[in-house]
């Protein structure tokens, strides 16, 4: 099994955006215990992080081909993108949307999800675990 985990816009500031949001954890923190989790779940996982809405079209495109499943955490596009949620219909494979914040106990623009109905679960407020029980929900069905 093979699980593209995809970050979205300014995640690659994790561990010095807004810490007591976020958490202290850099984006390469997270994706080394998710690799290590993968292996150990059986797994291989791929990491990609970008704060272009194309290159993120482009990844989900690109892992229809040959991933089992992607967990994705689209930041800030969550709430506007509509290219990306057509683009998560498209690929026909499931997608978990991760956030590491509660985002419903946040600005109530965050509450809305334009990516939520074309996947097939959200997994939020867990911190950088949030993305862990995403990848074991995809490995484990």
């Amino acid at each position: 099994m093979k699980i593209l985990i995809l970050h979205g816009p300014n995640l690659n500031l994790l561990g010095a955006r807004e810490p007591d949001v976020y958490g202290s954890m850099t984006l390469d923190d997270i994706n080394a215990r998710l690799v290590e989790l993968g292996k150990e779940l059986g797994a291989e996982v791929r990491c990609l992080q970008s704060n272009r809405e194309g290159v993120l079209i482009d990844a989900l495109h690109d892992a229809r081909i040959w991933a089992s499943g992607i967990v994705f955490n689209p930041g800030g596009f969550t709430h506007t993108s509509v290219a990306l949620r057509d683009a998560i219909s498209a690929i026909q494979i499931p997608v978990i949307e991760a956030h590491i914040s509660n985002v419903y106990a946040r600005e109530e623009f965050r509450h809305t999800s334009l990516i939520s109905a074309v996947c097939k679960g959200k997994i939020a407020g867990f911190g950088w675990k949030s993305y862990a029980l995403a990848l074991r929900a995809l490995v484990e069905g």
